[in-house]
């Protein structure tokens, strides 16, 4: 957790310089996301066990609210109306694309294993099939030999 920390706080540093010095939210590209992402990772290692001790967990969640608190401060007072918004309306769309992927990684994991596992039930399936056949040619030269 503390390497999404310190990632945010990069970006967060970023963000803030630079809509300081008069860009656009969009100009930001990729910090913007950055930021967003490892926001939610902390999120996400927070609500779940395991992910620290829960006054880490809470210092963390609150820098963030912080964070994010003084970059509505900027965007609502120096930046363009509306930006506020349309930062809200980001996150919420990078939050469902993560989810859409998320949810496509599981569905392909699911049809790899059962791929997989039709794989293995043919390869059974012929593996008894060549057996049965060997022993069938087995049973048939014996009893050609016993014919004689």
């Amino acid at each position: 957790m503390i390497a999404e920390i310190a990632a945010a706080n990069a970006a967060f540093a970023v963000i803030k310089g630079a809509l300081a010095n008069g860009k656009e939210l969009h100009q930001l590209g990729s910090r913007v996301f950055d930021y967003f992402d490892n926001k939610a990772k902390i999120q996400e290692k927070a609500t779940q066990k395991g992910g620290g001790s829960d006054l880490a967990e809470f210092m963390a969640l609150e820098q963030l609210k912080q964070q994010e608190e003084e970059l509505r401060e900027r965007m609502v007072y120096a930046g363009r109306p509306g930006m506020w918004n349309d930062w809200v309306r980001f996150q919420a769309a990078a939050a469902r694309k993560r989810r859409e992927a998320q949810e496509a990684a599981k569905r392909e994991q699911a049809r790899r294993a059962a791929q997989l596992e039709k794989m293995a039930e043919y390869i059974a399936i012929g593996m008894a099939s060549i057996i049965f056949a060997a022993l069938l040619i087995y049973g048939l030269v014996i009893y050609i030999k016993y014919i004689r």
